[in-house]
């Protein structure tokens, strides 16, 4: 689900996330680094119980996805290019409850132009920094999360 939305400064906008949106883990990008950063064993239990390409499209099969889950365990960051709406990117990086699991993202949308490969980097190490920061910032704040339960 979108907690929280804040529009840039460019003029071209994504409006595919919303304040309330709810998308399945594993669609948009935030869903797709907070599956990633889960267990081995609750992400397959989770692809067992879930058939994603019915209602998203081939795109979302499993063995696309799971190689999506690849790419992002090892940049540490998601990349959705267009798949939820075509010329629609995000990028996501995780923020970790106080027992180290994935509770939630901080994410990155727009038209594909504002992510070319070059930039998907800097953009990456950006929300990276940023998700650690803020995971920090809420377990030393003493604030108790707790992430998604399956």
């Amino acid at each position: 689900m979108c907690l929280i939305r804040e529009d840039g400064s460019f003029p071209l906008r994504s409006f595919v996330l919303y304040e309330g949106a709810r998308f399945p883990l594993g669609v948009v990008s935030a869903g797709l680094v907070t599956l990633a950063m889960m267990p081995d064993r609750e992400v397959l239990d989770y692809l067992d119980r879930v058939d994603l390409a019915s209602d998203w499209g081939q795109s979302h099969s499993r063995p696309e996805l799971m190689a999506r889950l690849h790419e992002t365990r090892r940049k540490g960051y998601a990349v959705n290019p267009g798949l939820v709406v075509e010329g629609s990117w995000g990028m996501a990086a995780a923020v970790f409850d106080d027992n180290g699991q994935p509770a939630w993202a901080l994410t990155l949308t727009g038209v594909a132009t504002r992510f070319q490969p070059g930039r998907q980097k800097e953009l990456g190490r950006l929300l990276l920094d940023a998700a650690h920061n803020l995971t920090v910032s809420l377990q030393s704040s003493g604030t108790t999360v707790k992430g998604p339960h399956l």
